[in-house]
């Protein structure tokens, strides 16, 4: 019960200190609150698995809910304008994270993480992702770090750059929900700009946060195959789950590429698109999405000692600014080469 209660207790605080601090946002605050509590109470460090095993949960469910404010036809009519800067900016992401991050000697499970928090949606990316590679705590909670720090850059100077530059509202638009990370900065950016430039960047943003079906499940190709070997499925998972052995296991190994919480994603989308979905749970159900994501996060906080975080060094931060920089520059060549400037 303990393991449930306290990253609810710290998603909760850290909720109502996100109204207070909207840059920073909830999930945030509660993955910070998270690492304050462990540290400065370390006898919590044995509810570390219960907790593990609540946050998991959240962050699948909230991933779920977030599905049910997808609307197919909007995105139809909108966002697929925006598919061509979409695309550019997710290769940059994606073939950019493994290359430099190679290069700057960044391990492979955090450089995938800031990888798809940088090209699709930031720490809802991040948490649907690391439930299918190889990461530690404390990556998880460098990575959303990382991301929060170019979030709150983007807020700071993309407004600012967009005038300067002359885009159109449509433009800046596309500019913000195809660069910036998490949803509620675009939000902020979009509508720093004007109403018609925050309309746009949440469309284009809603259309980005598909990919993280893709995305997801070629990680957990990636993985199966590797932990298959040549020998086939292996007997025990990398996160300390048994898994199937034998014909049995050489059986059921298909149905495991794909996170049964990603067709669930999907097929809340499907629904809110065939109007199953009410216009006025919208709202509720966005929230709810974004509390169950920061139940999540208070827990990775929660199992996140700080001299893990120190012996990760500031090699990520950079590395992470260098990937968002490229995105962010790919993302306006694009829409200079399409004339949606």
């Amino acid at each position: 019960m303990v393991g449930v209660l306290l990253p609810l207790a710290v998603a909760a605080t850290a909720t109502v200190l996100g109204r207070f601090v909207p840059v920073a946002g909830a999930p945030v605050l509660a993955l910070a609150l998270g690492v304050v509590v462990t540290t400065t109470v370390p006898r919590l460090g044995r509810f570390r698995s219960a907790v593990a095993g609540a946050g998991r949960w959240s962050i699948q469910a909230g991933v779920v809910v977030l599905g049910a404010n997808l609307s197919l036809h909007q995105i139809a009519h909108t966002g697929l304008s925006s598919l061509p800067v979409l695309a550019a900016t997710l290769a940059v992401a994606l073939g950019g994270a493994p290359l430099l991050g190679r290069a700057m000697r960044i391990s492979g499970g955090l450089r995938t993480l800031i990888g798809v928090g940088t090209g699709i949606c930031g720490a809802s990316a991040i948490a649907a992702t690391s439930r299918v590679v190889v990461v530690t705590e404390a990556e998880i909670a460098y990575a959303v770090s990382t991301i929060f720090a170019f979030n709150v850059a983007a807020v700071l100077v993309f407004p600012l750059l967009g005038h300067l530059l002359g885009l159109s509202a449509p433009g800046f638009g596309l500019w913000a929900g195809s660069a910036v990370n998490d949803t509620s900065s675009v939000v902020t950016v979009g509508y720093a700009f004007n109403a018609t430039a925050g309309d746009h960047a949440v469309v284009v943003k809603l259309t980005r946060t598909l990919a993280i079906i893709p995305v997801t499940i070629g990680l957990a190709l990636a993985r199966a195959r590797a932990e298959r070997g040549p020998a086939g499925p292996s007997a025990t998972e990398s996160n300390g789950q048994t898994g199937p052995t034998g014909a049995a296991g050489a059986r059921s190994w298909p149905f495991r590429l794909v996170p049964g919480f990603l067709v669930l994603f999907l097929c809340a989308g499907l629904a809110n698109t065939v109007g199953l979905v009410p216009a006025a749970a919208h709202a509720p159900l966005a929230a709810a999405a974004g509390f169950l994501v920061t139940v999540g996060l208070a827990a990775v906080g929660l199992g996140t000692r700080l001299h893990d975080l120190r012996r990760t060094g500031p090699r990520p931060m950079l590395f992470g600014g260098l990937l968002w920089a490229a995105l962010a520059c790919t993302g306006l060549a694009i829409q200079a080469v399409t004339g949606q400037w």
